[in-house]
């Protein structure tokens, strides 16, 4: 593949400059093997709808046609199951949680990763991705496989993190 240089200028980046050097959603780290693209994400409904909602134009067309999105407020209503599960950027940025290259935090790494970025953090988000299992023995030690409407919360947080909790 020819790396292809991405120019972001969206509300929270301008002039901002990364390549893709791999195929989309193709040739990831061994130890990350997320269960949801980013379009799937976008789809069931992740964050409220609030995600992504100005920079559409750094990723594919195809990853909106269907998403949830709500350009004037974040709305719970639009998420998969229906919850309030995020915590405020703000929260994020004093955790020490987001990294300069992506200042939305990790999902906007990950749509960049998906999309063929490759980058210094790459490690770091990993591992903060696989962190986030530990929410799955907890619904598998107090739901019954399938009930989607046990732990609504740690469910649609796991969606969030691209793990699919639909099928838990």
């Amino acid at each position: 593949m020819k790396p292809r240089e991405v120019v972001v200028n969206d509300l929270m980046q301008s002039g901002f400059r990364y390549w893709l050097t791999e195929p989309e959603g193709r040739n990831f780290h061994p130890d990350f093997r997320p269960e949801l693209s980013p379009r799937q994400m976008l789809e069931l409904g992740v964050f409220g709808g609030r995600y992504l909602t100005d920079c559409r134009a750094e990723f594919p067309a195809s990853w909106f046609e269907k998403a949830k999105l709500c350009h004037e407020r974040h709305d719970p209503a639009l998420n998969f199951f229906g919850v309030l599960a995020s915590q405020p950027l703000a929260l994020w940025r004093a955790r020490g949680w987001i990294h300069e290259d992506d200042p939305r935090g990790w999902f906007q790494w990950y749509c960049r990763y998906y999309a063929g970025r490759r980058c210094g953090d790459d490690e770091r988000q990993i591992r903060r991705w696989r962190a986030i299992r530990r929410h799955i023995a907890q619904l598998e030690c107090n739901c019954d496989y399938g009930d989607l409407q046990c732990r609504p919360r740690q469910r649609q947080a796991l969606l969030q993190w691209a793990y699919d909790s639909r099928r838990m």
